[in-house]
């Protein structure tokens, strides 16, 4: 029953149409409310069912149990004991009563089951919230206008006080600095101790007074013997003190009652009084034995040796040390273990024999291997000897495929050389080594490069597939029909510094013969194999290398001058020479993996050229005397380079022109040193007869330095004739290792 509300707001329909009597009634009840406690059931007299459903107490006099277990009784007297009838008469009396202004507005609390009586604050706040006011009266909508940012003190206010301090208040004070350095200063001189500091002296005079009226003499206990008098001498101010050398202690020798072995003979008293006291066991010290220290006498000599050593003091200068404490084991730079760096060769596992001869049969000594190459898939392996022979031998099985004896090739090219004497071609021709293999790093492209005396030899393998053999025919075409010296300019240099020949169609002797009748390829589908053409140039051609994409390549020939490099190009048979002049003895040459560059090595520096500008771009000092061996890394930023003086020396071209790390691990000459073309491994051979792989991470990231770290020491091959491990080539494909040295053996070693 909550209908008497309504009455006296119902003509008020918004918060400003409110009446001036209205307004007295208002401020009649304005700060009435009763917030001494929030609690509106302090007793515990309420009903404390929750949230039960009332219908259930339908059928009992209670409504529920309040908070002490006692049960609510429903009130007689409340509206819901009363029928419709008595509920309209009561509403009725209740209006009239309102109306005379004595009346009371009740409002039926269901979960109590009991009438409530509103009080008069309660009945206003109804009625303003009706009226869409604000319900409390006391509160002012429209406050008067304050300027907080023109006529408020900010510090009262509490305007921008949830600000940051700034960064310079919490900065130290450089006064306060100053103090505490003077204070330390002042404490280590000794002019204020920590009592001073401490406040339990007020002045330093006052202490010094106090001492001295403690100890009057000043005549203080000291240690006889202390041993810090070095430390107070160096804390001391001026030159810093140096003490003098001490005395070694003396030995067995000075003893009254020496044994018997340091006792010296006649021969030996001689021998002492020929030689300068200082050249003596104990100078002027003659070691005698005496019954008892009673017996012992004064040392003649001690006066001289003292004062000699007063003037040694003297005179002879003396400079104080520093001795380091530093723990060895730090200088030691920490690697990886070598477990955790595979895959890497480890272990010897196959071996290929090489043929013995009639020659090496009766001279009982093998044929020493100087060279070896792989195939780009890894199928199939080259070797060179010292007697002119190139021999073809299977990976897996190790079987000898094929052999070329090349010196019948080159007793081609001088028979129909126009500059050779007669005289000179019925004497039997000695044997040349085979001193450089290369095969075309270009898959398709099966043939390779061979250089023996004057002249660097193109083979056809014959190993390619039905695609691959159409292709390097057509490689070779044009130098199996090469004519006239190839196709060469007559007035460029390279015309008078190297001379093409084909092999294929020789026919004037008997050892062309032999050249022509070509063994039968290993593939079905090969047409050709064997040698294909020769190019002889002036001097003895050494080092012949291939550029990656498999047409271009590099020969090198050390006494030819400015003919030692030659560019030459199997597609067209055409040759070209670089370099008008050249500075020092040109060792080796390759080329860029990925850039129009060629590495130049002399015996004792490396140069970058670029061959499309026609200029030097960089100049690697190595420190070495002799240089043997020249690789590029894939990427093409990193140069290793292997000397005869035992040095290997690692470039990183986008540091500087001298090494990155220089390493002497072998105990002779190296001969051959080269990257894994897929793997981060780098090995080294060497005459001592052992090959050294090293783990060479690269890194992409420039601020990350190559990881170089020693993992292996590969041993196979013995030394014949101060000639050890002359050859070494990484697998392809594989973490695996091929070596061949001066003992005519080839190895190969696998990750197991």
């Amino acid at each position: 029953r909550a209908g008497g509300p309504n009455s006296n707001a119902a003509s008020s329909s918004a918060p400003d149409a409110v009446t001036a009597a209205d307004a007295d009634t208002t401020a009649k009840w304005m700060h009435a409310d009763d917030l001494s406690s929030d609690d509106e059931d302090a007793d515990g007299a309420g009903n404390r069912i929750g949230r039960v459903p009332l219908h259930w107490y339908d059928d009992y006099d209670h409504i529920g149990y309040d908070a002490h277990g006692q049960r609510v009784v429903k009130s007689q007297s409340s509206s819901a004991s009363k029928d419709i009838l008595d509920r309209v008469i009561d509403a009725a009396d209740d209006l009239e009563a309102n109306a005379a202004g004595n009346g009371k507005f009740t409002v039926y609390d269901a979960l109590n089951a009991r009438d409530v009586a509103l009080t008069p604050r309660q009945v206003e706040l109804i009625r303003r919230l009706q009226s869409g006011a604000f319900a409390h009266p006391e509160h002012d909508a429209n406050p008067d206008y304050v300027a907080y940012f023109s006529g408020v003190d900010p510090e009262v206010s509490g305007l921008n006080s949830d600000r940051y301090e700034k960064k310079s208040r919490f900065q130290p004070s450089k006064w306060e600095k100053l103090q505490v350095r003077r204070l330390l200063h002042r404490l280590k001189c000794g002019s204020i101790n920590m009592d001073y500091l401490e406040g339990r002296v007020r002045d330093m005079n006052d202490l010094v007074s106090k001492s001295k009226d403690e100890d009057p003499s000043g005549d203080k206990p000291f240690l006889l013997w202390k041993g810090d008098e070095e430390d107070e001498l160096a804390l001391r101010k001026g030159p810093q003190h140096m003490p003098a050398p001490k005395l070694p202690p003396p030995g067995h020798a000075y003893s009254y009652n020496p044994p018997e072995e340091y006792l010296p003979n006649e021969q030996e008293l001689k021998e002492w009084e020929e030689l300068d006291p200082e050249d003596r066991p104990y100078g002027h010290f003659v070691p005698k034995k005496h019954p008892n220290l009673r017996s012992v006498g004064a040392y003649e000599h001690a006066v001289r040796e003292r004062f000699e050593r007063c003037l040694d003091l003297y005179l002879c200068p003396r400079a104080m040390k520093r001795r380091l404490n530093i723990d060895p084991e730090s200088l030691v730079p920490s690697l990886p273990k070598a477990s955790d760096l595979r895959p890497f060769p480890t272990a010897k596992v196959v071996a290929y024999e090489v043929p013995e001869t009639n020659a090496t049969k009766k001279e009982d000594a093998a044929v020493m291997v100087r060279c070896l190459t792989v195939s780009p898939d890894g199928q199939f392996l080259v070797s060179g000897d010292e007697n002119g022979v190139v021999r073809l031998w299977e990976v897996q099985t190790g079987r000898l495929l094929r052999s070329w004896d090349l010196m019948l090739v080159l007793s081609v090219g001088e028979e129909n050389d126009d500059q050779n004497d007669k005289s000179q071609q019925g004497e039997p021709q000695t044997k040349k080594p085979v001193s450089s293999l290369e095969w075309n790093p270009n898959r398709s492209h099966h043939c390779l490069l061979a250089t023996i005396g004057k002249c660097a030899i193109v083979i056809s393998t014959g190993t390619g597939g039905p695609d691959d053999s159409e292709l390097t025919d057509a490689l070779l075409s044009a130098a199996s029909a090469c004519k006239h010296g190839g196709n060469i300019a007559p007035e460029s240099r390279a015309a008078k510094a190297v001379k093409w020949t084909s092999l294929q169609h020789k026919k004037s002797s008997k050892s062309s013969s032999n050249v022509n009748a070509n063994t039968p390829p290993i593939s079905a589908y090969g047409t050709a194999s064997g040698p294909i053409c020769l190019l002889r140039t002036n001097r003895e051609c050494t080092h012949v290398q291939w550029h990656r994409k498999g047409d271009y390549f590099v020969t090198v020939s050390p006494k030819a001058g400015a003919a030692a490099v030659l560019i030459h190009q199997l597609s067209k048979a055409a040759s070209q020479q670089p370099f008008g002049k050249v500075k020092g003895e040109i060792q080796l040459a390759c080329f860029h993996p990925q850039k129009p560059f060629l590495f130049v090595a002399s015996k004792e520096h490396v140069r970058v050229y670029h061959l499309v500008k026609q200029m030097m771009v960089k100049r690697l000092m190595s420190g070495c005397r002799h240089i043997s061996s020249l690789d590029v890394h894939g990427s093409g930023d990193h140069v290793v380079v292997g000397s005869l003086d035992r040095r290997l020396v690692w470039f990183d071209l986008d540091l500087a022109n001298t090494p990155y790390k220089t390493l002497k691990y072998h105990e002779r000459a190296l001969r051959s040193v080269g990257f894994h073309p897929r793997y981060p491994l780098m090995a080294s051979a060497s005459d001592d007869g052992s090959i050294h792989v090293f783990h060479s991470m690269i890194y992409s990231d420039l601020m990350r330095n190559p990881l170089i770290v020693p993992v292996k020491v590969l041993r196979g091959h013995n030394v014949v004739n101060s000639l050890g491990t002359l050859a070494m080539v990484f697998h392809p494909t594989q973490p695996w290792l091929f070596s061949a040295g001066a003992d005519g053996k080839i190895h190969l070693f696998q990750d197991l």
